[in-house]
């Protein structure tokens, strides 16, 4: 028969309760934070400063000025040109950017639907929300990169307004290539036809 010996249970000591607690809670807290981490980000728009009006629509153009980095390590990509325009008042500074699923990025799309004329905002774009494991070829963006976007909203148009602007600046460009007047010098006719040069003599 065996023999078993007996160990005497020794009472908890005082605050040692507290710490066993306290050792549970952290560690439930560092579970939680590390299952925080595994989820993967969605896309997050930061406000710098305010935009007003209302949100863009599916549609609308917004002219912004950005720049685009990667996340990791700041290296930038990408920059906003201004689009020399010969008819001031016609569209704004910045570069136009569409509102429609597919004109862009989907990332970009997303959060571009979440600013407001004359904002400033930082977004942030995960890789699988960017250009994923194959990034433009000869691009400097790195397979899985995710991007972070400054960018500063110059105006909202909707998409109505745009395209009669667009017209306008048409019509404005054939009368300054002496094509007002011409046949088929209306909108959306196109140039006048170049004349035909002069025979030599």
């Amino acid at each position: 028969m065996t023999e078993i010996t007996r160990v005497p249970i020794q009472p908890v000591a005082k605050g040692s309760l507290t710490k066993l607690w306290l050792g549970v809670v952290l560690a439930i807290a560092v579970g939680a934070g590390l299952a925080w981490a595994a989820v993967p980000r969605g896309v997050d728009v930061d406000t710098l400063a305010a935009g007003t009006g209302p949100m863009p629509q599916t549609g609308d153009v917004l002219f912004i000025k950005y720049k685009g980095k990667l996340a990791a390590d700041g290296t930038v990509f990408d920059e906003s040109r201004d689009i020399p325009l010969p008819v001031e008042g016609i569209f704004p500074e910045g570069t136009p950017f569409p509102i429609e699923e597919g004109a862009t990025i989907p990332g970009f799309f997303e959060g571009l639907q979440q600013m407001q004329k004359g904002g400033k905002y930082v977004l942030f774009i995960p890789a699988d929300k960017a250009y994923g494991a194959e990034p433009p070829q000869g691009a400097p963006i790195p397979p899985n990169a995710d991007l972070e976007f400054e960018i500063e909203v110059i105006d909202v148009m909707s998409q109505k307004t745009f395209e009669r602007n667009l017209g306008i600046l048409q019509q404005a460009m054939q009368s300054q290539m002496g094509g007002a007047g011409a046949p088929g010098a209306e909108a959306g006719a196109g140039p006048a036809p170049a004349p035909e040069a002069a025979p030599a003599q």
